[in-house]
C-alpha cells in the first residue's frame, strides 16, 4: 500500500515543509512586532502544520482522482475507442460555439476547448501507441506534480508579499484582488521584479517536481488493481470528512490575545477560504478612522435630526400623502455612456433618450459600485457601501430597514422580479428576507419562455410577465410597489433575432444594450394600456456601469450613470444636474410623494432645500467620496488619497462625463474626515445590528 500512497507522501511533505519556511520567515518578518512566548510558538509550528495537513488532505482532492482513473484496461478495444469518441464528440460540442460554455461567454469556451482538445490527444496517443504508454503517462504525471508543485510554491510566495503588506494571512482583500486580476497583475507587474522572480519561482519549482517524480513514480510502475483503488477511495474519503470537521476545529484554536499568533498559526488557504464565505472586511482593521461620536456628529450635520450612534430621523413632506403605484426599474449594466444625451453616437437607447426627455432626469448621478449587488443594496437600503461584499451577500442580510419596509407601512404590495434565478448572488435571500415577494425564471410556464440564456429570460418575456402580475396586483385595490432587475445586457448578450438592427449573432455588448431599450419600450407600450398606468411612477435606473476599470482606482465616468422618474402628468418633465448617489433616488421619489416616514437611511431627497450634493463610489475595498470637485479614497491599510476633478476634453455635450483625476498634494482633511465619517458610521451600524427595520 506504500508505493500506491507516494504520490500524495511526498506532495504533502513538500506542501508542510514549505509552509513551515514561510511561518519562519514571517516569523521574522520586520512587520511582526511582536513577541512570543514558547506556548505561542508551539501552537504555531505544531498546529499550524496540522492545520496544513488536513487542509491538504481536502485540496488533494483533484490529484486523488487523476491518480484513481489512472487504467490501462480502460484503454483496450473497445473502451479505448469508445473514450476517445466521447471526447472527440465533447471537443466538436464546445467547438460549435453552441455549448453551455458559450452561454456562460467569456473566455470559458475556450478554455473548455483547450481542456478538452489536450485530452482528446492524449487518449488518442495512449490508444493508438501502446508501446511508448510508459512515456507518455510518466510525462502527463510529471507536468500534474509540476502543476501541483507550482500552486504550493505560487502560494507562500503570495502569502508573503500579502504579509507584506497588510501583516495578515488572506483575508476579503485577497479575494477582491481575485476579483480584480487584471488590476492585481498590472500592479504586480510595476511593484516588483517580476522576471528574477518568476525565474525563481519556476527553477524551485521544476526542482521539486524533479525530486517528488522520482520519489513517487513507483504508483506509475505498477498501477493498483480495480479492488485496491477501492481501498484508497475510502481511506482518502474517511480523511477527508474528518478534515471537514477538524479544519474549522483547528481554526477555533486560534484565540490567542496575539493577534500575530493567530495569524501564524492560521492556514492561508483556509483563511481566503472564509474570507469568500464571510464576504465582509471590518472597517475598524483596515481603515482610517475617528471617534465614533465624532463620526456620528459629522453625519448629523447631513442628516440633522439623528442623535449619538444611529442614522434614524424623521422625515416630514408638506401636503397629503399620495399613494401611487411604484415600479423601480434597474437596468443591468447601462453607463451612461451609452446613451445619446451624455454623447453616445450609435443610437442605441433612442427610446430611454426619448423617455429622459419626458421624465425627471437626474443627469448628474453616481452609481456606489460595480456589481448588481451594489446597485440593488444602493436602492434598496440606502446606504453607502462598506468594505467588503455587498449587504445582498452577506449572512445578515435581512430584517433591514429598506424601500420596502416603507412601502409595506404604507399599505402597498412589495415584489422584487428577476428574469433569472434569484438564487444567483444571494437575491431571493436577501429581497425574502426583507418582505419582498419575489417573481424569477422559476415562476414563467414553459409557454410563457420565447428566450432564454444562461441568465434567464429576455427582458421582453419578463416585461409580459410583469405586465400580467400588475394587472392583478391592481385589481386587489392596493398600491403596489414592483422592483424589476432586467438581466439581456449581459454576457452572451444573446436575444431574440429580428428585434433590433443588430444581428443576434454578434454577442455584443451594443446589442445587448439596444435590445434591452427595446423590450423597455415594449413594457411602456403595453402598460400604457393599462388602467393602473395613470396611477403610476416609473423609476428607471441602472445598477451600475458596464466597466469600472481606468486610469485611476475609481475613474468617475465609470460610475456614471442614468437615472430618471416618469409619471406623465404627475411629474413635469426637468433635468436635475445636481450631483447625487445610486443610494438618493429612492428616498426623492418619497419626497415626490409626500411620504412622511422615520428612516435610516444615508440617502437623502436631493429636492430638499437642506440637501448637500455629494457622491459615494467604491470597489469592494476602495472606497470614494465625490464633493466640491473632489474625491477622496479611503483604502486598506489606513491609505488615502484625494484627486481635484477636472473637466477633460472627452466631453461632447452639456452634460460632463469625463473628469481628469488630478492628485492633490496637500490633503484636505476636512473632505477627508467627512468621508470616514460616513463610511464608518455606515460600517458601524451595520455591524452592531442598528439599520434593522423600525
Amino acid at each position: 500500500m506504500n508505493k500506491y500512497l507516494a504520490p500524495f507522501k511526498n506532495l504533502v511533505i513538500f506542501y508542510l515543509i514549505i509552509n513551515l519556511l514561510l511561518r519562519i520567515i514571517l516569523f521574522f518578518h520586520p512587520i511582526t512586532q511582536s513577541s512570543f512566548t514558547i506556548l505561542e510558538i508551539l501552537k504555531i509550528v505544531l498546529l499550524g502544520m496540522l492545520s496544513d495537513f488536513f487542509i491538504f488532505i481536502v485540496t488533494s482532492a483533484f490529484l486523488w482522482l487523476y491518480l484513481l482513473f489512472l487504467s490501462n484496461s480502460k484503454l483496450k478495444q473497445p473502451w479505448g475507442y469508445i473514450l476517445l469518441s466521447i471526447y472527440a464528440f465533447l471537443f466538436i460540442y464546445i467547438a460549435s460555439g453552441k455549448s453551455i460554455l458559450n452561454e456562460y461567454g467569456g473566455v470559458l469556451p475556450e478554455i473548455g476547448l483547450i481542456f478538452v482538445g489536450i485530452k482528446t490527444v492524449l487518449i488518442g496517443l495512449l490508444v493508438f501507441i501502446p508501446n511508448y504508454r510508459k512515456i507518455i503517462r510518466l510525462l502527463i504525471y510529471s507536468f500534474t506534480i509540476f502543476l501541483f508543485s507550482l500552486l504550493i510554491i505560487q502560494n507562500a510566495v503570495s502569502e508573503f508579499f500579502f504579509w507584506n503588506e497588510f501583516g495578515l494571512k488572506y483575508n476579503f482583500i485577497a479575494v477582491d484582488y481575485l476579483v480584480y486580476t487584471n488590476t492585481v497583475i498590472g500592479n504586480i507587474m510595476e511593484s516588483y521584479p517580476v522576471i528574477p522572480l518568476f525565474t525563481c519561482v519556476g527553477i524551485l519549482t521544476l526542482i521539486a517536481t524533479y525530486f517528488i517524480v522520482k520519489n513517487s513514480k513507483i504508483y506509475l510502475d505498477n498501477l493498483p488493481s480495480f479492488k485496491t483503488k477501492i481501498k484508497i477511495l475510502g481511506i482518502y474519503g474517511l480523511f477527508f470528512i474528518l478534515s471537514l470537521f477538524i479544519i474549522p476545529g483547528l481554526s477555533y484554536l486560534e484565540n490567542s490575545k496575539n493577534l500575530y499568533t493567530n495569524e501564524l498559526q492560521a492556514n492561508g488557504i483556509f483563511k481566503f477560504y472564509l474570507a469568500f464565505k464571510n464576504s465582509e472586511l471590518d472597517y475598524y482593521q483596515f481603515y482610517n478612522t475617528i471617534k465614533n461620536e465624532e463620526a456620528f456628529a459629522l453625519l448629523q450635520k447631513q442628516l440633522p435630526q439623528i442623535e449619538k450612534d444611529s442614522s434614524t430621523h424623521t422625515i416630514t413632506n408638506e401636503g397629503d400623502e399620495i399613494k401611487k403605484n411604484v415600479v423601480l426599474i434597474t437596468i443591468e449594466s447601462l453607463s451612461a455612456s451609452f446613451m445619446k444625451m451624455y454623447g453616445n453616437q450609435q443610437n442605441l437607447t433612442p427610446f430611454l433618450d426619448s423617455l429622459a426627455l419626458q421624465s425627471l432626469n437626474f443627469s448628474n448621478l453616481y452609481a456606489t459600485g460595480n456589481r448588481t449587488v451594489r446597485g440593488l443594496e444602493a436602492v434598496t437600503l440606502c446606504i453607502p457601501s462598506t468594505p467588503g461584499e455587498s449587504v445582498v451577500k452577506r449572512e445578515d442580510n435581512k430584517n433591514k430597514f429598506c424601500t420596502g419596509s416603507i412601502f409595506k407601512s404604507k399599505g402597498y404590495d412589495v415584489k422584487y422580479l428577476y428574469g433569472g434565478d434569484a438564487y444567483f448572488d444571494n437575491m431571493n435571500d436577501f429581497f425574502v428576507g426583507n418582505g419582498y415577494d419575489v417573481i424569477d425564471k422559476n415562476s414563467f410556464t414553459a409557454e410563457e419562455i420565447s428566450f432564454s440564456n444562461i441568465w434567464g429570460v429576455c427582458d421582453e418575456d419578463m416585461a409580459k410577465k410583469a405586465i400580467q402580475i400588475m394587472n392583478k396586483e391592481a385589481q386587489t385595490g392596493k398600491p403596489f410597489f414592483n422592483h424589476w432587475m432586467t438581466v439581456s445586457n449581459h454576457r452572451p448578450f444573446t436575444y431574440p433575432d429580428g428585434k433590433i438592427s443588430i444581428s443576434c449573432d454578434s454577442k455584443s455588448r451594443e446589442g445587448g444594450v439596444k435590445y434591452t431599450d427595446y423590450a423597455l419600450r415594449q413594457f411602456f407600450v403595453m402598460a400604457e394600456k393599462q388602467s393602473w398606468f395613470k396611477n403610476t411612477i416609473f423609476v428607471i435606473v441602472a445598477d451600475h456601469c458596464a466597466s469600472s476599470s481606468g486610469k485611476t482606482e475609481l475613474p468617475l465616468d465609470k460610475y456614471r450613470i442614468p437615472a430618471m422618474v416618469y409619471a406623465p402628468g404627475f411629474i413635469s418633465p426637468k433635468n436635475e444636474n445636481i450631483l447625487m448617489s445610486q443610494i438618493d433616488l429612492m428616498p426623492t421619489v418619497f419626497g415626490l410623494l409626500h411620504f412622511n416616514y422615520q428612516s435610516k437611511f444615508f440617502g437623502q431627497d436631493i429636492m430638499k432645500n437642506n440637501y448637500q450634493p455629494r457622491a459615494f463610489i467604491a470597489t469592494y475595498e476602495d472606497l470614494g467620496y465625490i464633493k466640491n470637485n473632489t474625491l477622496t479614497i479611503i483604502s486598506p491599510v489606513k491609505k488615502q488619497k484625494q484627486f481635484d476633478l477636472k473637466l477633460s476634453k472627452g466631453n461632447t455635450n452639456t452634460f460632463e462625463l469625463y473628469y481628469d483625476e488630478i492628485p492633490k498634494e496637500k490633503i484636505n482633511t476636512t473632505l477627508a474626515t467627512e468621508t470616514i465619517s460616513f463610511y464608518q458610521s455606515a460600517a458601524y451600524l451595520l455591524k452592531n445590528k442598528k439599520y434593522q427595520k423600525l
